[in-house]
């Protein structure tokens, strides 16, 4: 049913996807798209410490701290898959390289600094793992093989079976150098959907090849905040659009009908987190409702150089919204599938500022290699995981410098995470959760010093890299991975319900044919499919997108790969 105004539920890049897409391909007036949320950066953040400390998750956990950044977390680009995400930043101006688009921006920059890793995998007493030697037995790899070569229509086979479960009778692939890099670079869990792992195996395939130097990695100039969303939120700034904040949306008020499935949204009811004064909305019959039914830094919670990050223990904005929804009309998903059960998507991470490049050199020579091309991930060298094998304890990334315009030259940015935040420290003994930025930093470092190659070791310049932090701030993500819980295909609501007329659902959280989640691709599809049906824009016109998993040559490459 076409609209020629929308309200936009949560500002992240799906919804700013859709209104850049209503604009140029349905040809709207901005003045007539209002966005409500609690921020304008989703997923994709990046700035001053001090400008996160008084956003609306940390206002109740304020940091003793604001010196220095702060990026919750980080997404790697793949041109060859993310298709959509390179048509939108194609069409916006760039925000720090004039005469560029978004996209010739971030092509300029990777052009120039390609990502080629030489240290993926580190671990004691080893020091640079050959990742190249992925591990894999006869066993591991028909069960990769069934993945792979699963159709489209038998998805559902895999409905509400985790990893773990499909490789029951071949644990084994849990120990080798395949997982430890697949884990880490895409963020599965034992726990996680092996129908979302099945997604990954088709879209991202050709990365068998490749996967131990990353080299199908692409990187923005600076963080994603900067790169991505600041030059999207800049164009729709221009073009009229409204952006009201900081709103946390409360509750749909749906129109009732007789049969109680048509679903038509008539208001909206919202908080203004400023005031604490409720609001209500009016939506008319013109009007679309664009709705991020989740969102991976809901609930986040930030620490400092001196102080963990704290437990938020709120179900979600996003999340709790949509669970209102679920309670007016049965197909729209399962929200407790993925906010229910933190033990499966929780992550801690950790963004380290430093006043010199003491420790960005120190890792370089450790790692071989330059700021830029980086994903390190240590290997433990005792079992740390509940059955009783190794495990990847922690992973950092060290960017190019600078990744933030406001960094003084000589300052250094790094950023890590631990996938399993309950797990205790190797080097600190307690739980990643509990711990502050500097026994985050203590226990990077620890690590480090076991795969030193000398001839003098990083540990004996502890105190210089301790005197050289600003700060180390660490972050509590309950939902981080929550994208990839285990579920059903029927647990994400489509991007357009059925018997919806006016509300689409957008983001992460969404069931779109063969889309991957926890990439920008599937955000910036989700939103582009809603502006298309409600601009009355023919779905044929939507971006095309390739399909390697089809592709012979790719398949004999992946094969011949998992043999090696």
């Amino acid at each position: 049913m076409m609209k020629n105004k929308a309200i936009m539920i949560g500002a992240g890049l799906a919804n700013m996807a859709g209104a850049v897409y209503l604009i140029q391909e349905g040809h709207w007036r901005g003045e007539n798209i209002t966005f409500y949320a609690l921020d304008d950066h989703g997923a994709n953040d990046g700035s001053l410490a001090s400008v996160a400390a008084d956003e609306y998750w940390n206002k109740n956990h304020p940091m003793a701290n604001t010196k220095g950044f702060i990026a919750r977390g980080g997404r790697m680009l793949n041109y060859r898959t993310y298709v959509d995400l390179m048509d939108l930043l194609e069409r916006i101006p760039s925000v720090t390289e004039p005469n560029m688009t978004a996209a010739q921006d971030t092509r300029d920059f990777d052009t120039k600094h390609r990502t080629y890793d030489v240290a993926r995998l580190l671990k004691g007493g080893v020091g640079i793992v050959d990742g190249h030697k992925l591990g894999l037995n006869n066993a591991d790899r028909m069960l990769l093989s069934k993945l792979v070569l699963m159709p489209d229509s038998e998805e559902t086979k895999l409905d509400n079976i985790t990893i773990e479960e499909y490789f029951k009778d071949s644990p084994h692939i849990f120990t080798t150098n395949f997982w430890y890099m697949w884990e880490t670079t895409f963020a599965f869990r034992t726990r996680s959907s092996a129908q979302e792992l099945r997604r990954y195996m088709h879209q991202m395939i050709y990365e068998f090849t490749q996967i131990e130097h990353l080299v199908g990695v692409n990187r923005t100039r600076y963080n994603q905040y900067e790169s991505i969303m600041l030059p999207l939120i800049n164009y729709l700034k221009e073009q009229g659009c409204n952006f009201i904040m900081p709103r946390r949306v409360t509750e749909f008020i749906f129109k009732d009908t007789p049969m109680r499935d048509e679903i038509t949204v008539t208001g909206l009811k919202m908080i203004n987190t400023d005031t604490n004064q409720e609001e209500i909305v009016e939506v008319d019959e013109q009007t679309a409702v664009f709705f991020t039914n989740g969102s991976i830094t809901d609930s986040a919670t930030l620490g400092d150089f001196n102080t963990p990050a704290a437990e938020n223990m709120d179900y979600g904005a996003a999340a709790s919204l949509w669970k209102q929804a679920c309670e007016h009309f049965y197909n729209l998903g399962t929200p407790d599938k993925f906010f229910a059960d933190r033990d499966a998507s929780e992550w801690v991470s950790f963004t380290l500022t430093l006043k010199n490049h003491l420790l960005l050199n120190e890792i370089t020579r450790i790692t071989k290699q330059l700021p830029g091309n980086a994903l390190n991930s240590f290997i433990s060298t005792k079992p740390v995981t509940e059955d009783g094998k190794p495990d990847v304890n922690m992973s950092i990334v060290v960017h190019h410098q600078p990744h933030f315009t406001e960094q003084k030259p000589n300052e250094a940015v790094i950023w890590g995470y631990f996938l399993y935040p309950r797990r205790v420290g190797e080097f600190v003994e307690k739980p990643y959760i509990e711990m502050t930025g500097k026994e985050m930093l203590q226990e990077l470092l620890g690590q480090l010093s076991k795969v030193d190659p000398g001839p003098i070791n990083i540990m004996e310049k502890e105190a210089e890299i301790m005197d050289s932090v600003i700060n180390c701030i660490p972050v509590y993500m309950p939902y981080a991975s929550a994208l990839f819980n285990n579920r059903a295909k029927s647990d994400r609501p489509e991007v357009i319900p059925q018997h919806s007329t006016n509300l689409a659902f957008t983001g992460e959280f969404v069931e779109q044919p063969y889309q991957m989640v926890f990439t920008e691709q599937s955000a910036v599809r989700s939103g582009e499919v809603a502006a298309f049906h409600f601009a009355g824009i023919p779905e044929d016109k939507l971006v095309k997108n390739p399909r390697f998993d089809k592709d012979p040559r790719v398949l004999l490459k992946a094969t011949k790969r998992m043999f090696e």
